[in-house]
């Protein structure tokens, strides 16, 4: 089975690219299942009902999400009913949504997805290490196959966790950074890992943003509204060969639109 992840999705150009491109792209690499974060889909923050329910009719498997999930209210509703997307599991039981699914596969393998979010610079009530386990237990009753999506900012609590959940899951893909790192690898017990799987977004952009609105924040240290780049989008994403549960082998994707 291949998994195609893709990396957090960036606004308008983001998702219109990604779209765009899914049906081939899941022809040409033989894609079984796919996997986008779409934390930064509404206007590079958050994302709404509308936005997730058209990424889901267009090929999008499963939607995982992180720190921006609360900016757009309208999709607590959505979070409440739907399977089809995750938040991250270090917030408190009771806000909305779930941080674990399972879906089919089109080969019909069960993929768990699990999402969790780092401590370190981000805000994270709850240490990922202290409820991981019972994630991992609580994803493995499910599915054969389990996906965890690490929205974080530090490397080396991602690098960390990659190694501690080698063997336990699948695969183990970080978000958040917006830059597509250089160590995708199976790691020795069967998990694949990368610490960051970049952005599907503008390519001419501070992570997404206008260059110039980023510009003028850190020149004149004044508080500057977003706005989301235009121009050509690069498509970042890894594709994920698994065979009875564990990794055999992941690949960066890079592709430009």
């Amino acid at each position: 089975m291949n998994i195609l992840f893709v990396g957090d999705v960036f606004g308008q150009p983001g998702r219109d690219a990604l779209l765009r491109r899914l049906p081939a792209l899941r022809e040409e690499r033989a894609v079984d299942f796919v996997i986008a974060n779409g934390e930064n889909t509404a206007n590079g923050a958050g994302i709404t009902s509308k936005i997730a329910t058209r990424m889901l009719n267009g090929g999008v498997d499963v939607i995982t999400t992180g720190n921006h999930i609360w900016r757009q209210r309208e999709v607590f509703a959505f979070l409440a009913s739907s399977d089809r997307i995750v938040r991250p599991a270090n917030y408190p039981p009771s806000s909305p949504g779930r941080a674990v699914t399972v879906r089919a596969a089109a080969d019909g393998t069960d993929v768990a997805v699990v999402n969790l979010m780092g401590s370190l610079y981000i805000g994270a009530g709850v240490s990922p290490f202290r409820i991981i386990d019972d994630l991992v237990a609580q994803a493995s009753e499910l599915a054969a196959t389990v996906v965890v999506d690490f929205h974080a900012e530090a490397t080396s609590e991602k690098v960390a966790l990659g190694y501690y959940l080698d063997g336990k899951v699948a695969a183990v893909v970080g978000t958040h950074t917006h830059v597509q790192t250089a160590d995708a690898r199976v790691l020795p017990k069967g998990t694949a890992y990368i610490t960051d799987v970049g952005m599907t977004g503008p390519v001419d952009s501070v992570i997404g943003v206008k260059t110039e609105i980023i510009l003028r924040r850190f020149l004149t240290e004044m508080p500057m509204p977003f706005e989301v780049a235009d121009g050509q989008v690069r498509i970042n994403a890894v594709v994920i060969e698994i065979r009875n549960g564990r990794a055999v082998a992941i690949e960066r994707l890079e592709e430009f639109v």
